[in-house]
């Protein structure tokens, strides 16, 4: 079976084609600056990889691009739309409507339309791409997986605000969590390489935004990111957990709201602290002497420590910690510093397999370490191809 994998972003298309169940990227891609004069195009089969500057000036005409790149007699993978049988979709938020991946149909899309003001930036696009994947893709089924999903099973004591209950039933806030996808799939690859029957796990995502998870048995008990992706960690561009308060003297002090929305989202975190984004450009300035880079850096560490200390609590215990995402991937450093000084819970780092380079899951934890320290490459394409196709097989028995 072949899946297509779209991720549609607010000004992005990224697309994967994935045989199922071999798990064979057949090609893939992105499509940028959707709607700008310079928008590009990005598309790779084996070894070969064509980028080409064009002017996309919406998601349908990225689509068509990529449909007709796919099926190009010299560098296509399919002949027709036809061979695509299925159409997997990211949905950022599903709110507490889908606790699992999900077929598409009118009910679907309309509700995806009911949560846009819940993620503003992220549902409008996920749910054109459907739209367009619809027209192009007629024969296909349409799926969404939902980044909430896998934390439905958040229990409600942990999920819930301390705000008067008629309130937040009524407008639906509380603790959706983010990041799923991401999350499901590097604990279940640890589940399977550790030989776990039952499991307490935490895993830690870091890119530039960031989210750590406690997972017991394979499930989400607890998440740090909310209502929003904004609490929690130290991100690129967003604060994460903050005094309420501040917002309210932030306004008094004559912050309009949509001000201190775009500081707290936009410009804060580790951009706010060092006036960096890029974690390369924060350790070198840092290990050169800049404190504001190597205060900020304490502070990203610390935060993620509190997150492993109290998950640990919640868990009664701790079998393995991973790392995924760019960061969590590729820096050693802030491995190796977010597990400094954490002896007293069983996690033992081997500095000398930290330092290395590494294409796969990786084991970074000394041999006497209680728990076991992983590095797992995210892989949310596969993820969304796999439930996929695991939908459509069972919906065939």
């Amino acid at each position: 079976m072949k899946v297509l994998v779209l991720n549609s972003g607010s000004s992005s298309l990224k697309f994967q084609i994935i045989e199922m169940p071999s798990e064979k990227v057949l090609c893939q891609g992105l499509v940028e600056r959707i709607g700008e004069k310079s928008s590009v195009f990005h598309y790779k089969i084996g070894n070969q990889k064509i980028t080409e500057e064009t002017e996309i000036p919406n998601h349908k005409k990225g689509l068509e691009l990529v449909a007709q790149k796919m099926m190009d007699k010299s560098v296509g993978v399919i002949q027709s739309a036809k061979e695509i049988e299925a159409v997997g979709h990211r949905v950022v938020h599903g709110g507490n409507l889908f606790s699992e991946t999900t077929l598409i149909d009118e009910n679907v899309k309309n509700a995806i339309k009911d949560l846009f003001s819940l993620a503003p930036l992220h549902n409008p696009a996920n749910y054109e791409g459907i739209v367009v994947a619809e027209e192009i893709f007629p024969n296909s089924k349409q799926i969404a997986v939902f980044d909430t999903a896998f934390h439905q099973s958040i229990p409600e004591h942990a999920y819930r605000y301390a705000i008067p209950t008629e309130i937040s039933d009524k407008n639906k806030i509380r603790l959706y969590g983010f990041h799923g996808t991401s999350h499901k799939y590097v604990s279940e690859k640890a589940i399977d390489f550790l030989g776990l029957q039952q499991s307490k796990i935490i895993s830690i995502h870091l890119g530039n935004g960031c989210s750590i998870t406690a997972i017991k048995d394979g499930k989400s008990i607890d998440h740090s990111l909310g209502f929003t992706p904004a609490n929690g960690l130290i991100m690129g561009t967003r604060s994460g957990d903050i005094d309420h308060s501040v917002i309210f003297h932030l306004e008094k002090i004559g912050y309009s709201t949509a001000e201190i929305n775009n500081l707290l989202t936009k410009k804060s975190g580790m951009l706010g602290l060092t006036g960096h984004s890029d974690l390369r450009d924060i350790i070198a300035k840092a290990e050169n002497g800049n404190r504001a880079c190597q205060l900020a850096l304490d502070m990203n560490v610390y935060r993620i420590k509190k997150y492993i200390g109290a998950y640990t609590a919640v868990l009664n215990g701790l079998d393995a910690i991973i790392f995924t995402a760019g960061i969590g991937e590729n820096s050693d450093y802030i491995r190796e510093k977010v597990c400094e000084g954490l002896d007293y819970l069983g996690i033992q780092i081997n500095t000398k397999e930290n330092h290395e380079h590494f294409s796969g899951l990786m084991s970074i934890h000394k041999t006497q370490s209680k728990v076991k320290v992983l590095v797992i490459p995210t892989n949310e394409e596969l993820e969304i191809a796999k439930q996929s196709f695991e939908l459509l097989t069972d919906c065939l028995v």
